[in-house]
């Protein structure tokens, strides 16, 4: 994949990158990193320039990342319906993504970019949603997009001339990332753990703050009805 994405570069520049990264942000089974790895070679062998890689890298995933985003977003669920898009996000991938946002929120947004087979139903479903907003999204995808987008076109260019060793980087880079990606999403378990027993420690606290209350109302309102019934028995007698 990478000598035909390489080749393919070669004889058409900074355009082709561009495109076949925002049909990768359409789900279409190129691999992203490899890709951006291919404009940083092109690049490190002298046939572009590194740093305006980095850039049209950038540009590439955010506006095919964005295109996914919006079409949720102008379409809504009616997106469904339309057959490339049911089989990119069948019944049970679309419940799974859902149940992403429910339990993580916004967060989802960054490690979507790290998700190749979950990115672009996530970011549709985001859109779809209506709960975040352009911005929101741009922001998160866009933080994420600074790691990755840079470590693999600045990686390219510098083991242009090794495609052994640049290979080997490459799926050690990928590994880092992906236990990176663990422990990121164990912290942020752990922490969405420990505020959802805090709440749910709150609520049993108010439970029983309002229980004392009611309690002490009852016992209140139970010794004026006895020194009542008393004061009756005594002017009765």
């Amino acid at each position: 994949m990478l000598g035909l994405l390489e080749s393919f570069f070669v004889d058409f520049g900074y355009t082709a990158v561009f495109l076949v990264l925002v049909l990768c942000g359409f789900g279409v089974p190129i691999p992203e990193d490899i890709t951006l790895v291919a404009g940083g070679v092109i690049s490190g062998l002298g046939y572009a320039n590194v740093h305006t890689m980095f850039v049209v890298g950038m540009l590439g995933v955010l506006v095919g990342d964005g295109i996914m985003f919006m079409l949720g977003r102008v379409y809504g669920e009616k997106i469904l319906r339309f057959k490339p898009v049911a089989r990119l996000m069948p019944p049970k991938r679309y419940a799974q993504v859902q149940q992403k946002f429910d339990q993580y929120g916004n967060r989802v947004l960054f490690v979507a970019r790290f998700l190749p087979g979950l990115r672009s139903p996530i970011f549709l479903t985001a859109g779809m949603s209506g709960k975040v907003s352009f911005w929101q999204w741009l922001l998160m995808d866009g933080m994420a997009a600074l790691i990755s987008v840079p470590i693999w076109v600045y990686l390219g260019g510098y083991g242009a001339e090794n495609k052994d060793w640049l290979m080997q980087q490459v799926h050690r880079f990928q590994h880092g990332l992906f236990f990176v990606l663990g422990v990121g999403l164990a912290v942020i378990v752990w922490f969405w753990w420990r505020k959802r027993q805090s709440l749910v420690a709150r609520k049993h606290a108010l439970l029983e703050k309002r229980r004392n209350r009611k309690l002490a109302r009852q016992q209140k309102k139970a010794q004026k009805a006895e020194k009542k019934q008393q004061a009756q028995h005594i002017s009765s007698s």
